[in-house]
Parts: structure tokens; C-alpha cells; sequence
């Protein structure tokens, strides 16, 4: 049994307390199975949890996945609709992921520069650092690690560094210690990031570091950010470049629409001739493109900031660059 056929069978119940199908009011969140445990994991939500109306959606869905599909286990997290209320439905936020095909190629550093290249621009910007096995944003931004805090609401106040608000796994965890999580612990987590954290009402951009390649969270963000546009970062090299085409196919099969590629690491500019150096090749950002039938947006030479560990000012070249990405989204509001 795949996870879409258990889609299939489960969106046409019906939520008592709404009135509508599953399917009709978009209430599934996530599923996932746990091949080790032969479980199946759900989020669901619905008009309202606690009640007859969750027991008897409970019962019906139990006898779908463990007597009729044959699976042992099956957990189920009910939420109500009335409380899934994040930066998801804020309709004026126009999000957009930073994708890689593999780890290595900067598609961190590119996701907090053209953050930082939006807020330059006086534009109100939240981060999403969903890289959860790699996280490296808040290292990127300067900050020390701290754990985060909540309001009076239980809601999650974001970081802010440079102008923008940000949430990472990393102020999750301790200090320095890897994440191990199973997928169904990285849809709860990406859940809290999108609705237990009190983003801002006025934000206008929202920049989601997405892991590398292809996995449950691509998934889950179809499902959280179905109007998301999409960015595909790689360097010249074919390794990169080929896996960067993947996942930029994997994206547009989930009707993301990918906006261009992000050759970085193109070129070295070397000081002593001003020639430029392809120290990883030539090509690769463009043929990435060709095969998406997208635009190569921009090629971002090998550099080392002047006044960040990471990040570029407007006054540098590689800051020009990251400031002409973020006009390509501004200039179309």
C-alpha cells in the first residue's frame, strides 16, 4: 500500500462538525508510514477536536487503514482548523523555496542573502530553516545559540537577525548536537513552524531553506506551501548540476513553479589578473535550466564577504548580484 492510495480511501470521509469531505476541506496535513512498525501516521484537521465528531472520524479511519489495508498500527494527531492558523494562510506572503539536488553548493548561503537582499529593500522577510539535518541559517546570520521562547498565546516568537524573522530546528536542539529524526517528527516540526510560531501579520516574503534532494519535507511543503515558487541552486559541476535537475523535476511534478536556477560557486575572480577561474567547471547552471526549460537566473562567483561571515552588503559585488535576484521578485508584486 502507497501513501496516495491511503489518500485515496481516507479524504472521502466526512468531518461531522464541517460538514465536508476530507478531501473538500483540505484537511489532511500530512501521512506517513513507518515501514519498521508497519504504522501509518496522520495529521488531520478538523472543525472540532474532543468530540463525538473525532471518535467517530477516528473509528472510520482505523477500520480503512488497519482492517481493510491491513496495516498493525495507526496514529493519528487530530488538530483544529481554527488553530492551524499560520503563515500558510496569509494570503499576502508570497513564499519562496531555495532548493539544492545535493548538499554543498550554498544553498543556505544563497537563501539568507536573498533574504537579506529583501530586507535591504526595506521589504518585510521571514526565514524558514527547514535544511533540518543540516541546519546551518542561524550560523550563517551571526547569532549564538539560544532556546526559543513563547508568548502568552503559546506561540513560538521568532528570532530576528539583519531585518528578518527567522525560526531554525537548531534553537531546538542542543548546542552542537546532530538531529535523528524519523519523517513523521519532521512533518510535526515544519507544522510548528508554519503555525505555532507568531510570525509578524505584515510579512511579505517568506524564504524557505528546503533540505537537499528529494524527501518528506518537499512533500510536506506542497501541502503548507502549495503557492510557493521555487529556486534551484547548483554549481558548474556535473555532479551537482545533474541531482540539481531532479529535484527541479520532482518540484515542477508537484506544481511548484520554478522560477529559475542559481549557478553558484560559477567563477573565481583572480585578483592578481582579474581573469575569471572556473575552478568547478563551466555549464552546469545552464544546462540545469535547459532541461527544466527555466532561466538561468544568476551566476554567483566564489567570494568571501567584506563584513559578514557569510553575508554580502549592497556596496559589494556578490551583494549587487543578490540584490538583482531579490528585484526579480519585487518588481512582479
Amino acid at each position: 500500500m502507497t501513501i496516495n492510495e491511503i489518500r485515496t480511501r481516507i479524504e472521502a470521509l466526512v468531518d461531522e462538525g464541517s460538514g465536508k469531505t476530507l478531501k473538500d476541506a483540505k484537511s489532511i496535513k500530512h501521512i506517513g508510514i513507518d515501514p519498521d512498525k508497519n504504522m501509518v501516521i496522520m495529521i488531520i484537521a478538523i472543525a472540532k477536536t474532543g468530540g463525538d465528531e473525532e471518535k467517530n472520524l477516528l473509528r472510520q479511519i482505523a477500520k480503512i487503514v488497519k482492517v481493510e489495508m491491513g496495516f498493525k498500527g495507526l496514529k493519528v494527531q487530530f488538530e483544529e482548523t481554527k488553530k492551524l492558523e499560520g503563515i500558510g494562510s496569509n494570503q499576502k506572503v508570497k513564499f519562496i523555496i531555495v532548493a539544492s539536488g545535493k548538499g554543498g553548493v550554498g544553498k543556505s548561503t544563497v537563501a539568507c542573502n536573498l533574504a537579506y537582499a529583501l530586507a535591504r529593500q526595506n521589504k518585510k522577510v521571514g526565514l524558514i530553516d527547514a535544511d533540518i539535518y543540516g541546519s546551518s541559517v542561524p550560523r550563517i546570520l551571526e547569532m549564538e545559540h539560544e532556546h526559543p521562547r513563547a508568548n502568552q498565546e503559546q506561540k513560538i516568537i521568532p528570532f530576528h537577525a539583519f531585518g528578518i524573522e527567522l525560526i531554525s530546528t537548531e534553537f531546538f536542539a542542543g548546542e552542537g548536537k546532530p538531529v535523528i529524526w524519523r519523517g513523521a517528527m519532521l512533518n510535526s516540526m515544519m507544522n510548528h513552524f508554519f503555525f505555532d510560531v507568531k510570525w509578524s501579520k505584515d510579512l511579505e516574503y517568506m524564504i524557505i531553506d528546503s533540505p537537499p534532494g528529494t524527501g518528506d519535507i518537499m512533500l510536506d511543503l506542497r501541502n503548507l506551501a502549495p503557492t510557493a515558487e521555487v529556486l534551484i541552486v547548483t554549481t558548474p559541476h556535473p555532479s551537482a548540476s545533474d541531482v540539481a535537475t531532479k529535484a527541479g523535476l520532482a518540484y515542477q511534478q508537484l506544481k511548484h513553479n520554478v522560477v529559475g536556477v542559481i549557478e553558484n560557486m560559477s567563477y573565481y575572480l583572480n585578483p592578481a589578473n582579474y581573469n575569471q577561474e572556473f575552478i568547478f567547471g563551466k555549464g552546469g547552471g545552464q544546462l540545469v535550466a535547459e532541461k527544466l526549460g527555466v532561466e538561468l537566473l544568476t551566476q554567483i562567483p566564489i567570494n568571501q564577504p567584506k563584513h559578514h561571515l557569510s553575508l554580502f552588503e549592497g556596496d559589494e559585488e556578490t551583494g549587487k548580484i543578490y540584490d538583482e535576484l531579490a528585484t526579480i521578485f519585487t518588481v512582479r508584486e
